[in-house]
Protein backbone atom coordinates (compact mmCIF):
# COMPACT_ATOMS: atom_id res chain seq x y z
CA UNK A 1 0.00 0.00 0.00
CA UNK A 2 2.80 2.78 0.86
CA UNK A 3 4.73 2.29 -2.44
CA UNK A 4 1.01 2.51 -4.34
CA UNK A 5 0.57 5.89 -2.91
CA UNK A 6 4.24 6.93 -3.43
CA UNK A 7 3.07 5.89 -6.96
CA UNK A 8 0.18 8.17 -7.37
CA UNK A 9 2.08 10.86 -5.46
CA UNK A 10 4.42 10.57 -8.22
CA UNK A 11 1.53 10.97 -10.92
CA UNK A 12 0.48 13.81 -8.62
CA UNK A 13 3.78 15.58 -9.24
CA UNK A 14 3.63 14.88 -13.00
CA UNK A 15 0.15 16.30 -12.68
CA UNK A 16 1.05 19.55 -10.97
CA UNK A 17 3.92 20.12 -13.75
CA UNK A 18 1.48 19.95 -16.57
CA UNK A 19 -0.64 22.67 -14.78
CA UNK A 20 2.51 24.88 -14.78
CA UNK A 21 2.31 24.44 -18.87
CA UNK A 22 -0.77 25.96 -18.89
CA UNK A 23 0.56 28.83 -16.87
CA UNK A 24 4.08 28.53 -19.57
CA UNK A 25 1.27 28.87 -21.96
CA UNK A 26 -0.86 31.52 -20.92
CA UNK A 27 2.53 33.90 -20.83
CA UNK A 28 3.17 32.97 -24.29
CA UNK A 29 0.00 33.87 -25.67
CA UNK A 30 0.31 37.07 -23.87
CA UNK A 31 3.58 38.21 -25.02
CA UNK A 32 2.78 37.68 -28.50
CA UNK A 33 6.11 36.69 -30.26
CA UNK A 34 4.62 36.00 -33.58
CA UNK A 35 4.97 38.07 -36.84
CA UNK A 36 1.72 38.09 -39.18
CA UNK A 37 1.48 40.44 -42.54
CA UNK A 38 -2.03 41.02 -41.32
CA UNK A 39 -0.12 43.44 -38.83
CA UNK A 40 1.66 44.87 -41.52
CA UNK A 41 3.65 48.11 -41.62
CA UNK A 42 5.56 48.56 -44.81
CA UNK A 43 9.36 48.26 -44.67
CA UNK A 44 11.48 49.99 -42.76
CA UNK A 45 12.27 53.71 -43.75
CA UNK A 46 15.85 54.06 -44.73
CA UNK A 47 15.88 50.14 -45.83
CA UNK A 48 19.37 48.82 -44.95
CA UNK A 49 20.92 46.76 -47.86
CA UNK A 50 19.81 43.36 -46.91
CA UNK A 51 21.93 40.10 -48.58
CA UNK A 52 19.85 37.23 -48.61
CA UNK A 53 21.84 33.97 -48.88
CA UNK A 54 20.06 30.12 -49.77
CA UNK A 55 22.75 27.07 -50.16
CA UNK A 56 21.45 24.13 -51.33
CA UNK A 57 22.18 20.44 -52.45
CA UNK A 58 20.36 18.21 -54.84
CA UNK A 59 17.19 20.21 -54.49
CA UNK A 60 15.66 20.26 -57.08
CA UNK A 61 12.37 19.13 -56.14
CA UNK A 62 12.21 23.17 -53.77
CA UNK A 63 14.17 25.43 -55.18
CA UNK A 64 12.35 27.23 -57.74
CA UNK A 65 9.83 27.67 -54.89
CA UNK A 66 12.33 28.84 -52.74
CA UNK A 67 14.26 31.54 -55.41
CA UNK A 68 10.72 33.11 -57.13
CA UNK A 69 9.03 33.22 -53.02
CA UNK A 70 12.08 35.32 -52.31
CA UNK A 71 12.59 37.30 -55.47
CA UNK A 72 8.80 38.91 -55.21
CA UNK A 73 9.46 40.20 -51.49
CA UNK A 74 8.40 43.78 -51.62
CA UNK A 75 11.76 44.71 -49.78
CA UNK A 76 12.96 47.42 -51.64
CA UNK A 77 17.21 47.18 -50.83
CA UNK A 78 18.59 43.10 -51.37
CA UNK A 79 20.38 40.84 -53.15
CA UNK A 80 19.82 37.34 -52.92
CA UNK A 81 22.80 34.97 -52.98
CA UNK A 82 21.71 31.46 -54.01
CA UNK A 83 24.51 28.72 -53.50
CA UNK A 84 24.37 25.23 -55.31
CA UNK A 85 26.24 22.89 -53.16
CA UNK A 86 27.89 19.94 -55.21
CA UNK A 87 24.06 18.96 -56.29
CA UNK A 88 24.04 15.87 -58.33
CA UNK A 89 20.64 16.57 -59.45
CA UNK A 90 18.66 19.35 -61.39
CA UNK A 91 19.27 21.69 -58.99
CA UNK A 92 22.30 23.61 -61.15
CA UNK A 93 20.39 23.80 -64.28
CA UNK A 94 17.20 25.40 -62.27
CA UNK A 95 19.20 27.98 -60.93
CA UNK A 96 20.83 28.95 -64.37
CA UNK A 97 17.42 29.24 -65.84
CA UNK A 98 15.78 31.01 -63.14
CA UNK A 99 18.91 33.39 -63.49
CA UNK A 100 18.44 33.64 -66.97
CA UNK A 101 15.00 35.13 -66.92
CA UNK A 102 15.71 37.51 -63.98
CA UNK A 103 15.21 41.11 -64.97
CA UNK A 104 15.61 42.75 -61.07
CA UNK A 105 19.87 42.27 -60.95
CA UNK A 106 19.19 41.01 -57.64
CA UNK A 107 19.69 37.19 -58.27
CA UNK A 108 23.41 35.78 -58.05
CA UNK A 109 24.00 32.00 -58.64
CA UNK A 110 27.11 30.43 -57.47
CA UNK A 111 28.34 26.86 -57.90
CA UNK A 112 30.17 25.01 -55.59
CA UNK A 113 32.03 21.76 -56.78
CA UNK A 114 34.61 20.86 -53.89
CA UNK A 115 33.98 20.66 -50.09
CA UNK A 116 37.31 22.73 -48.39
CA UNK A 117 38.79 20.18 -46.43
CA UNK A 118 37.61 20.74 -42.38
CA UNK A 119 34.84 21.99 -43.41
CA UNK A 120 31.28 20.78 -43.17
CA UNK A 121 28.68 20.75 -46.55
CA UNK A 122 26.03 23.50 -45.32
CA UNK A 123 28.76 25.93 -43.70
CA UNK A 124 31.28 25.89 -46.37
CA UNK A 125 28.60 26.92 -49.13
CA UNK A 126 27.31 30.13 -46.92
CA UNK A 127 31.23 30.77 -46.57
CA UNK A 128 31.34 30.80 -50.12
CA UNK A 129 28.10 32.98 -50.44
CA UNK A 130 29.13 35.26 -47.94
CA UNK A 131 32.43 35.98 -49.87
CA UNK A 132 30.24 37.82 -52.41
CA UNK A 133 27.73 39.34 -50.14
CA UNK A 134 27.51 43.20 -50.27
CA UNK A 135 24.76 43.93 -47.17
CA UNK A 136 25.01 45.37 -44.63
CA UNK A 137 22.42 43.40 -42.80
CA UNK A 138 22.67 39.30 -43.78
CA UNK A 139 19.65 36.80 -44.16
CA UNK A 140 20.37 33.27 -43.98
CA UNK A 141 17.77 31.01 -45.06
CA UNK A 142 17.35 27.09 -46.44
CA UNK A 143 16.62 25.72 -50.19
CA UNK A 144 12.95 24.24 -48.44
CA UNK A 145 11.69 27.49 -47.54
CA UNK A 146 8.93 28.89 -49.56
CA UNK A 147 7.63 32.68 -48.46
CA UNK A 148 4.09 32.49 -48.70
CA UNK A 149 3.75 36.37 -47.75
CA UNK A 150 6.04 39.59 -50.23
CA UNK A 151 6.58 40.85 -46.55
CA UNK A 152 8.45 38.54 -44.52
CA UNK A 153 11.56 40.44 -45.24
CA UNK A 154 10.37 43.53 -44.95
CA UNK A 155 8.82 42.43 -41.53
CA UNK A 156 11.50 40.48 -40.28
CA UNK A 157 14.35 43.91 -40.78
CA UNK A 158 11.85 46.57 -39.61
CA UNK A 159 11.01 43.62 -36.41
CA UNK A 160 14.50 43.56 -35.73
CA UNK A 161 15.55 47.49 -36.38
CA UNK A 162 12.41 48.41 -33.40
CA UNK A 163 13.52 45.92 -31.25
CA UNK A 164 16.97 46.70 -31.81
CA UNK A 165 18.16 42.91 -32.17
CA UNK A 166 21.09 42.03 -33.97
CA UNK A 167 20.44 38.92 -34.64
CA UNK A 168 16.66 37.51 -35.29
CA UNK A 169 15.15 34.40 -36.11
CA UNK A 170 11.53 34.05 -37.57
CA UNK A 171 10.23 30.55 -37.04
CA UNK A 172 9.01 28.48 -39.80
CA UNK A 173 5.20 27.11 -40.34
CA UNK A 174 5.85 23.49 -40.50
CA UNK A 175 4.24 22.71 -43.78
CA UNK A 176 2.94 18.47 -42.58
CA UNK A 177 1.49 16.13 -44.98
CA UNK A 178 1.80 12.76 -44.21
CA UNK A 179 0.84 11.03 -40.89
CA UNK A 180 4.04 10.32 -39.46
CA UNK A 181 4.55 14.15 -39.98
CA UNK A 182 1.28 15.01 -38.33
CA UNK A 183 2.52 12.66 -35.51
CA UNK A 184 6.26 13.05 -34.57
CA UNK A 185 7.10 16.99 -35.37
CA UNK A 186 4.83 18.42 -32.43
CA UNK A 187 6.49 15.74 -29.77
CA UNK A 188 10.02 16.69 -30.90
CA UNK A 189 9.05 20.27 -31.06
CA UNK A 190 7.77 19.89 -27.65
CA UNK A 191 11.45 18.92 -26.88
CA UNK A 192 12.99 21.74 -28.43
CA UNK A 193 10.87 24.15 -26.53
CA UNK A 194 11.92 22.60 -22.99
CA UNK A 195 15.04 23.31 -23.35
CA UNK A 196 15.04 26.87 -25.63
CA UNK A 197 11.99 28.38 -24.12
CA UNK A 198 11.12 31.61 -26.00
CA UNK A 199 10.68 34.05 -23.55
CA UNK A 200 14.27 32.49 -22.35
CA UNK A 201 16.39 32.84 -25.37
CA UNK A 202 14.43 36.70 -25.40
CA UNK A 203 15.61 37.79 -22.18
CA UNK A 204 19.05 39.36 -22.37
CA UNK A 205 20.06 38.27 -19.52
CA UNK A 206 19.35 34.15 -19.51
CA UNK A 207 22.44 32.77 -21.24
CA UNK A 208 19.39 30.40 -22.91
CA UNK A 209 20.05 30.73 -26.85
CA UNK A 210 18.58 29.55 -29.84
CA UNK A 211 17.79 29.95 -33.52
CA UNK A 212 16.11 28.36 -36.55
CA UNK A 213 18.35 28.30 -39.39
CA UNK A 214 15.11 28.71 -41.75
CA UNK A 215 15.42 32.13 -41.27
CA UNK A 216 17.93 33.80 -39.47
CA UNK A 217 18.56 37.93 -39.79
CA UNK A 218 21.48 39.53 -38.53
CA UNK A 219 24.12 42.73 -38.97
CA UNK A 220 27.29 42.18 -40.84
CA UNK A 221 28.61 43.56 -37.25
CA UNK A 222 27.08 40.48 -35.20
CA UNK A 223 28.22 37.75 -38.13
CA UNK A 224 31.62 38.82 -37.61
CA UNK A 225 31.39 38.86 -34.10
CA UNK A 226 30.88 35.84 -33.86
CA UNK A 227 33.48 34.31 -36.08
CA UNK A 228 30.98 33.80 -38.99
CA UNK A 229 31.08 30.37 -40.48
CA UNK A 230 34.78 29.89 -40.05
CA UNK A 231 33.60 29.52 -35.95
CA UNK A 232 31.21 26.98 -37.09
CA UNK A 233 32.73 24.83 -40.02
CA UNK A 234 32.11 21.66 -38.09
CA UNK A 235 28.93 22.42 -36.46
CA UNK A 236 25.97 20.15 -38.18
CA UNK A 237 23.40 22.65 -36.43
CA UNK A 238 25.59 25.39 -37.30
CA UNK A 239 22.41 27.80 -36.31
CA UNK A 240 21.64 26.89 -32.77
CA UNK A 241 25.76 27.48 -32.52
CA UNK A 242 25.28 30.49 -34.09
CA UNK A 243 23.20 31.58 -31.53
CA UNK A 244 24.84 30.29 -28.61
CA UNK A 245 28.00 33.16 -29.76
CA UNK A 246 26.13 35.75 -30.48
CA UNK A 247 24.65 35.34 -26.71
CA UNK A 248 28.51 34.68 -25.31
CA UNK A 249 29.20 37.91 -27.19
CA UNK A 250 26.67 40.04 -25.83
CA UNK A 251 24.61 40.94 -29.01
CA UNK A 252 20.71 41.36 -28.84
CA UNK A 253 19.13 37.80 -29.86
CA UNK A 254 15.13 37.68 -30.66
CA UNK A 255 13.07 35.09 -31.92
CA UNK A 256 9.73 34.98 -33.16
CA UNK A 257 7.30 32.72 -34.81
CA UNK A 258 5.34 33.48 -37.52
CA UNK A 259 1.49 33.51 -38.66
CA UNK A 260 1.56 33.82 -42.26
CA UNK A 261 5.16 35.09 -43.96
CA UNK A 262 6.90 31.58 -44.72
CA UNK A 263 6.13 27.69 -44.59
CA UNK A 264 8.96 24.47 -44.78
CA UNK A 265 8.28 20.96 -44.61
CA UNK A 266 11.39 19.73 -42.93
CA UNK A 267 10.76 15.56 -44.01
CA UNK A 268 8.49 13.83 -46.25
CA UNK A 269 8.50 10.26 -44.65
CA UNK A 270 9.23 8.06 -41.45
CA UNK A 271 13.29 7.37 -42.75
CA UNK A 272 13.72 11.12 -43.19
CA UNK A 273 12.04 12.43 -39.47
CA UNK A 274 14.06 9.42 -38.15
CA UNK A 275 17.40 10.58 -39.38
CA UNK A 276 16.95 14.16 -39.51
CA UNK A 277 15.76 14.89 -35.88
CA UNK A 278 17.98 12.30 -34.85
CA UNK A 279 20.97 15.17 -36.34
CA UNK A 280 19.29 17.73 -34.83
CA UNK A 281 18.64 16.27 -31.52
CA UNK A 282 22.57 15.48 -31.81
CA UNK A 283 23.78 18.52 -32.90
CA UNK A 284 21.54 20.56 -30.54
CA UNK A 285 22.13 19.17 -27.49
CA UNK A 286 25.90 17.99 -28.16
CA UNK A 287 25.57 16.31 -24.34
CA UNK A 288 25.18 12.76 -23.05
CA UNK A 289 23.12 14.84 -20.14
CA UNK A 290 21.28 16.91 -22.06
CA UNK A 291 20.06 13.58 -24.24
CA UNK A 292 19.23 11.88 -20.77
CA UNK A 293 17.46 14.86 -19.54
CA UNK A 294 15.37 14.80 -22.43
CA UNK A 295 14.57 11.51 -22.82
CA UNK A 296 13.90 10.59 -18.69
CA UNK A 297 11.69 13.99 -19.20
CA UNK A 298 9.70 12.08 -22.12
CA UNK A 299 9.47 9.03 -20.00
CA UNK A 300 8.63 10.73 -17.04
CA UNK A 301 6.09 13.71 -18.25
CA UNK A 302 4.41 11.06 -21.17
CA UNK A 303 5.17 7.38 -20.81
CA UNK A 304 4.66 7.17 -17.07
CA UNK A 305 1.03 8.41 -16.44
CA UNK A 306 0.16 6.03 -19.73
CA UNK A 307 1.96 3.06 -18.82
CA UNK A 308 0.45 3.80 -15.07
CA UNK A 309 -3.38 3.72 -16.73
CA UNK A 310 -2.71 0.62 -18.38
CA UNK A 311 -1.41 -1.48 -15.55
CA UNK A 312 -3.85 -0.06 -12.60
CA UNK A 313 -6.74 -0.87 -15.57
CA UNK A 314 -5.78 -4.42 -15.90
CA UNK A 315 -5.12 -4.76 -12.51
CA UNK A 316 -8.43 -3.66 -11.67
CA UNK A 317 -10.03 -5.41 -14.47
CA UNK A 318 -8.49 -8.65 -13.83
CA UNK A 319 -9.45 -8.68 -9.95
CA UNK A 320 -12.72 -8.32 -8.37
CA UNK A 321 -13.19 -6.29 -5.19
CA UNK A 322 -11.07 -6.38 -2.22
CA UNK A 323 -9.59 -4.05 0.45
CA UNK A 324 -5.95 -4.44 -1.01
CA UNK A 325 -7.25 -2.54 -4.52
CA UNK A 326 -7.73 0.54 -3.02
CA UNK A 327 -3.65 1.40 -3.55
CA UNK A 328 -4.84 0.55 -7.38
CA UNK A 329 -7.77 3.01 -7.58
CA UNK A 330 -5.43 5.28 -6.23
CA UNK A 331 -2.91 4.73 -8.78
CA UNK A 332 -5.46 4.96 -11.22
CA UNK A 333 -7.17 7.76 -10.38
CA UNK A 334 -4.07 9.69 -10.41
CA UNK A 335 -3.13 8.39 -13.99
CA UNK A 336 -6.08 9.48 -15.26
CA UNK A 337 -5.57 12.99 -13.65
CA UNK A 338 -2.30 13.44 -14.87
CA UNK A 339 -3.21 12.11 -18.48
CA UNK A 340 -6.41 14.13 -18.72
CA UNK A 341 -4.19 17.41 -17.80
CA UNK A 342 -1.60 16.56 -20.48
CA UNK A 343 -3.66 16.27 -23.46
CA UNK A 344 -5.23 19.59 -22.11
CA UNK A 345 -2.12 21.37 -22.53
CA UNK A 346 -1.23 19.52 -25.60
CA UNK A 347 -4.95 20.52 -26.90
CA UNK A 348 -3.58 24.27 -26.69
CA UNK A 349 0.28 23.57 -27.46
CA UNK A 350 -1.13 21.84 -30.81
CA UNK A 351 -3.14 24.94 -31.53
CA UNK A 352 -0.44 27.72 -30.50
CA UNK A 353 1.82 25.58 -33.05
CA UNK A 354 -0.33 25.40 -35.75
CA UNK A 355 -1.07 21.03 -36.10
CA UNK A 356 -4.12 19.88 -35.77
CA UNK A 357 -5.23 19.97 -31.85
CA UNK A 358 -7.81 16.61 -32.36
CA UNK A 359 -4.47 14.75 -32.94
CA UNK A 360 -3.31 16.11 -29.59
CA UNK A 361 -4.29 12.53 -28.18
CA UNK A 362 -1.00 10.65 -30.71
CA UNK A 363 1.21 12.91 -28.57
CA UNK A 364 2.38 10.10 -26.43
CA UNK A 365 3.03 7.97 -29.98
CA UNK A 366 5.28 11.15 -31.02
CA UNK A 367 6.72 10.75 -27.96
CA UNK A 368 8.22 7.41 -27.65
CA UNK A 369 9.35 8.23 -31.39
CA UNK A 370 10.86 10.87 -29.76
CA UNK A 371 12.56 8.75 -27.03
CA UNK A 372 13.93 6.40 -29.69
CA UNK A 373 15.47 9.36 -31.73
CA UNK A 374 17.40 10.78 -28.72
CA UNK A 375 18.67 7.29 -28.22
CA UNK A 376 20.16 7.42 -31.33
CA UNK A 377 21.80 10.83 -31.21
CA UNK A 378 23.49 9.35 -28.34
CA UNK A 379 24.88 6.42 -30.07
CA UNK A 380 25.57 9.47 -32.83
CA UNK A 381 27.67 11.07 -29.75
CA UNK A 382 29.26 8.20 -28.97
CA UNK A 383 30.28 7.52 -32.39
CA UNK A 384 29.05 4.62 -33.21
CA UNK A 385 26.78 6.02 -35.59
CA UNK A 386 27.65 8.53 -38.39
CA UNK A 387 25.18 11.33 -39.31
CA UNK A 388 24.43 11.34 -42.77
CA UNK A 389 23.15 14.65 -44.91
CA UNK A 390 22.08 15.19 -48.34
CA UNK A 391 24.92 12.46 -49.70
CA UNK A 392 28.09 13.51 -46.94
CA UNK A 393 28.74 10.96 -44.12
CA UNK A 394 29.70 13.27 -40.55
CA UNK A 395 30.96 11.45 -37.86
CA UNK A 396 32.10 13.89 -34.98
CA UNK A 397 34.17 17.17 -36.37
CA UNK A 398 35.36 14.92 -39.70
CA UNK A 399 34.03 14.18 -42.60
CA UNK A 400 34.12 10.71 -43.44
CA UNK A 401 32.63 10.37 -47.43
CA UNK A 402 31.29 12.61 -49.57
CA UNK A 403 29.32 11.42 -52.38
CA UNK A 404 29.56 14.40 -55.26
CA UNK A 405 32.94 14.10 -56.86
CA UNK A 406 34.47 16.92 -57.92
CA UNK A 407 33.19 18.49 -61.09
CA UNK A 408 29.65 17.16 -61.20
CA UNK A 409 28.01 20.83 -61.54
CA UNK A 410 30.20 21.17 -64.48
CA UNK A 411 29.06 17.93 -66.17
CA UNK A 412 25.43 19.34 -65.85
CA UNK A 413 26.26 21.95 -67.98
CA UNK A 414 26.43 24.91 -65.84
CA UNK A 415 29.62 27.40 -64.67
CA UNK A 416 31.45 26.37 -61.64
CA UNK A 417 33.07 27.76 -58.86
CA UNK A 418 35.82 25.75 -57.10
CA UNK A 419 37.77 26.27 -54.20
Amino acid sequence: MVWMMVWAGLLTLVTAVWVSRHVEINRAKRMQLRLSSQTYAGPPENAPFVSVLIAGKDEEANIERAVRSMLRQDYPNFELIVVNDRSQDRTPRILESLKAEDTTGRLRVLHVTELREGWFGKNNAMREGMALARGDWLCFGDADCEQTSERSLSMAVRHAIEKKAEFLSVLPRLAVQSVWEQIVQPAAGAVMVFWFNPRRVNDPADPTAYANGAFMLMTRQCYEAIGGHEAVKTEVNEDMHMARLAKERGRRLLICQNDDLYTVRMYANLGQIWRGWSRIFYGCFGTFRRLRVSMLMLLGMNVFPYASLLIAGAVLGLTTWAAGNAGWFWVGGAAVLAVGMQLSVMVRFYRLSYAKAWLAPTFIVGAAMCIGMLINAMLKLKGRTKVTWRGTTYRGNRVENVSAPPGASAAAGVPVRTR
